[in-house]
């Protein structure tokens, strides 16, 4: 028996998990289930991530936690639920397959099968947010070499496990050329240890155009956590229905299955939904847990049930379909396909091995870190010319001024009067010799702006490494 958690969720969340429970009960999957309650009425009672603390602790001592779409609610500052439990979980990787079902539902795209393998845990989903000032807001974009290795290292192994022929990556490096270029450059890296697996890079606006008109070119593609939440929904839709589309989130130390799709609450308590997404997520679980074999008979049994025409309004077309269902009618026409095959579409092929666990390697230990300046974020309502005239004129010692930039635009020196200029303003000051700076000269220097009635917001430190700038270069 494996033991498991289940959260039946929201909105439509109860009713798409009783048909999925009830399909893995028939099929005679071995687990021992424990459902815990978390989403909206967890919030409401005070819980701030709709998650109590005996909850964490159901989940940790299961070997797979089955969760419904839950709703988070509007306002208050709540954090979304998915996040907090993949992050404080370590489920690093999330892994969304993309398959056209083609001729049995409607889609542009027949020859379509790909699987999107989607960092979890960094990026700008970290949630590390600021209202700066009164029209700034700020999100704080995090990608970290180990974050970047797991996820790619993972995604590689998991493309030679599944039998995958080709590796993609998206990122946007040739404008954040840090964050997104960290990304690329360990993609580069760890590919070369994977000689079998073809491997391409795509900027990720013209690969998402690509996704959208030719997904048949992809074959296993690697993101950012917020590229790929976009994408493998973009995907999903494409291949004939966001509510067909599975997602399993995968750690060292646990995994979560669950729909990509939402709770939504519209439709809930109608036995309208489509229980699909959930059910595939299921089969993953399956899988997961080493159940190779009922996790291919559940879904060779899904697989005839769409072949036979049975469909929920969310893919009913005149053309492709016989029987219009519910929620339930659905999950037993499943259940009585259990044994049989598909006789057009792809029989799924799950492997009884070991789960995938890829290793961090070994990096440098010793960088050569030093600290070389500051930039000072101001909150001024100033002109540009006024603002930088007052900034030039205090001439901090031992620090110089470099330049000033708004948004990102350098407004001296050198400025243009066209340039549109916020509230937020970004001073530069690098040690006048081209020395390294002492901590304490920084905050001298910073001592100095708010002895002059000037609002410094926010600091941050430049370093080079082994001699490398670790900052944007002079131009913003």
């Amino acid at each position: 028996m494996h033991k498991i958690t289940v959260a039946e969720g929201d909105g439509i969340g109860p009713e798409i998990m009783a048909a999925t429970l009830h399909v893995l009960k028939e099929a005679g999957a071995p687990l021992d289930i424990q459902k815990v309650e978390i989403g909206e009425k967890v919030y409401q009672r005070g819980a701030p991530t709709g998650i109590e603390a005996h909850t964490w602790e159901a989940i940790k001592k299961s070997e797979a936690f089955l969760k419904a779409p839950i709703t988070t609610p509007q306002g208050g500052g709540f954090k979304s639920l998915n996040v907090t439990v993949r992050t404080t979980l370590g489920l690093y990787a999330n892994i969304r397959p993309c398959i056209s079902y083609a001729p049995f539902v409607e889609t542009k795209h027949p020859k379509m099968d790909l699987v999107i393998v989607r960092e979890n845990e960094e990026d700008l989903y970290a949630g590390i947010e600021y209202r700066q000032t009164p029209d700034v807001m700020v999100s704080h974009k995090l990608i970290s070499r180990q974050g970047s290795e797991k996820i790619i290292r993972y995604a590689f192994e998991y493309a030679r496990h599944a039998g995958r022929k080709k590796m993609c990556c998206f990122t946007k490096d040739n404008i954040m050329k840090f964050s997104d270029g960290l990304f690329h450059k360990v993609y580069d890296e760890i590919a070369k240890e994977y000689p079998d697996l073809p491997h391409e890079h795509w900027i990720v606006d013209i690969g998402a155009a690509k996704l959208a008109d030719s997904p048949e070119m992809f074959d296993v593609i690697v993101l950012p956590n917020l590229y790929g939440d976009i994408l493998s929904d973009v995907a999903a839709e494409i291949s004939g229905s966001v509510g067909l589309a599975p997602s399993a989130n995968i750690g060292d130390h646990g995994a979560m299955f669950e729909a990509i799709h939402g709770s939504a609450p519209r439709r809930a308590g109608q036995n309208v939904a489509n229980p699909s997404g959930l059910l595939l997520a299921s089969v993953m679980m399956m899988a997961y847990l080493g159940e190779a074999e009922l996790a291919t008979r559940i879904h060779n049994a899904w697989l005839k049930t769409i072949e036979d025409g049975i469909h929920t309004y969310d893919i009913f077309k005149d053309k492709t379909s016989k029987l219009l269902v519910g929620t339930k009618e659905f999950a037993e026409a499943v259940v009585k396909n259990l044994g049989s095959r598909p006789r057009q579409l792809k029989s799924p092929v799950y492997k009884a091995t070991s789960k995938i666990i890829p290793l961090l390697v070994p990096r440098k230990e010793k960088i050569d870190r030093k600290l070389v300046g500051v930039d000072l974020f101001i909150y001024a309502k100033e002109k540009a010319e006024a603002f930088q005239k007052k900034i030039c004129a205090l001439n901090p010692s031992p620090l110089k001024l470099l330049m000033i930039t708004n948004r990102g635009v350098r407004v001296w020196p050198g400025g243009h009067p066209e340039t549109f200029c916020i509230e937020q303003w970004r001073c530069r000051f690098l040690a006048k010799d081209g020395k390294t700076v002492q901590a304490s000269e920084i905050t001298h220097l910073l001592k100095q702006f708010i002895e002059d009635g000037y609002d410094v917001f926010k600091t941050e430190n430049l370093y080079t490494f082994d001699g490398v700038y670790g900052y944007t270069s002079a131009e913003g």
